[in-house]
């Protein structure tokens, strides 16, 4: 039995390498011999190439069940026309690149993307624009698989009419890189995801959120900005996030934040810039968090943090501009550490010039707390009132929280 299997195992290698030596190429077109899409593919053997000339293809779905490279020459267009899913991966070692695929249809019950991986590895999506689709790319239960290069553009109005730009469920070790996302409800959703890396990508304009995690562990995002979104990034419910190098601005909104973490743990957020966000990060039920060398400047609020968040650190960040720097519901925030961190609004002297602050800063103002109680007491923001209220509590420390203080803030901004 054993020679048996390593017998069929040697045989399925031969004839897997004798296929990608002798590979062909299938040429689609108008001025073709085959003029269709899928009739190449039912034409083709594993491990071919099917060139795809200029032109507009209307096929319905088209599905991709075999090894295949799909390159499109001047971006033909894969025309969903409102009713189909105009292309369906359903094997491994798939490529597509260089089409314009727009025009899927719309479903409440079945998520319809302009390209769909279904249960499968190594697949490929580059250097492809998706316009008007319900879902962009979207990666159900596959792994190792890549998008890249793409740009994915819809037409949302609510979250309840347009999917995500790129979404992937139930996978594993994707990669997902300098793609531009805008106009979807989510520009990049991740459930169920483990292992996968979201790096270089331009998430904006998207309805909710520009990256959305749930449930998603071990991921890293890096290098990628966040802008104009209903708000920039949600990590809900995941353990160890890298989160480095990325840009929230301007995501504005009664409820938008540039950073939503809740229930959240051991992850780390460093070498980012928050800039003119309602709030830059939002921290519920998130816990051994690592917030080190980061920008805070010019948001409504810096940091709102929650009660229930604990044993998290905050060492070597700037605080510049913002309305407020520090908010929160809880009057103690003992088990969290802020350290060595520059505030703008720090008034303390430095007599043995060592660049540290000689007496704590306390980020907490009487008058952001009681915004927080009373959101209308904005209205006297910038008042007499609410400076002297502050003043006052800088004497007197009675309302704010007693041990949230940065013990040896920084006289200068630090080079973050």
């Amino acid at each position: 039995m054993k020679s048996f299997y390593l017998l069929k195992q040697v045989v399925f290698t031969y004839l897997m390498v004798c296929g990608s030596v002798y590979a062909a190429t299938i040429k689609v077109g108008n001025a073709q011999v085959i003029k269709s899409i899928t009739k190449a593919i039912s034409l083709a053997q594993p491990g071919d190439t099917i060139l795809v000339d200029k032109g507009r293809y209307s096929e319905g779905t088209i599905t991709i069940d075999k090894p295949l490279t799909l390159i499109g020459k001047a971006y033909p267009t894969i025309d969903g026309k409102k009713k189909y899913e105009p292309f369906s991966v359903k094997s491994s070692h798939v490529t597509i690149r260089g089409f314009l695929v727009k025009s899927s249809g719309h479903s409440s019950l079945t998520d319809i993307a302009g390209i769909k991986v279904y249960n499968t590895t190594n697949v490929r999506i580059a250097d492809n624009i998706l316009e008007d689709n319900f879902f962009g790319v979207y990666f159900q239960a596959s792994k190792n698989c890549i998008a890249e290069n793409n740009k994915i553009k819809a037409y949302g109005s609510t979250e309840q009419l347009s999917g995500n730009g790129i979404h992937a469920w139930k996978s594993d070790s994707l990669t997902i890189f300098n793609n531009t996302v805008k106009g979807h409800r989510d520009g990049i959703y991740l459930e169920f995801v483990t292992h996968t890396k979201v790096e270089k990508n331009q998430s904006t304009n998207n309805i909710r959120y520009g990256l959305h995690f749930m449930f998603s562990h071990d991921n890293a995002y890096l290098y990628n900005e966040f802008t104009h979104n209903g708000a920039g990034v949600a990590v809900m419910y995941t353990k160890r996030v890298r989160m480095l190098y990325n840009t929230f601005n301007e995501n504005w909104g009664d409820s938008a934040y540039g950073l939503l973490l809740k229930d959240i743990t051991d992850s780390e957020i460093r070498h980012n810039r928050f800039i003119k966000n309602t709030t830059a990060i939002f921290m519920e039920g998130s816990n051994r968090i690592h917030i080190e060398n980061n920008q805070l400047e010019s948001n409504g609020w810096a940091l709102k943090i929650q009660a229930s968040c604990m044993d998290n650190t905050l060492v070597s960040n700037n605080f510049i501009n913002n309305t407020f720097d520090v908010t929160t519901n809880n009057m103690t925030l003992a088990a969290n550490n802020f350290n060595q961190n520059y505030w703008d609004k720090y008034e303390g002297y430095d007599l043995n010039k060592d660049g540290l602050g000689d007496v704590p800063y306390r980020p907490v103002s009487l008058f952001s707390v009681i915004v927080e109680q009373y959101p209308m007491a904005m209205l006297l923001f910038r008042s007499f009132m609410s400076k002297l209220l502050d003043r006052t509590e800088r004497v007197m420390p009675s309302l704010t929280p007693e041990n949230l203080m940065d013990e040896n803030p920084y006289m200068k901004p630090l080079n973050v």
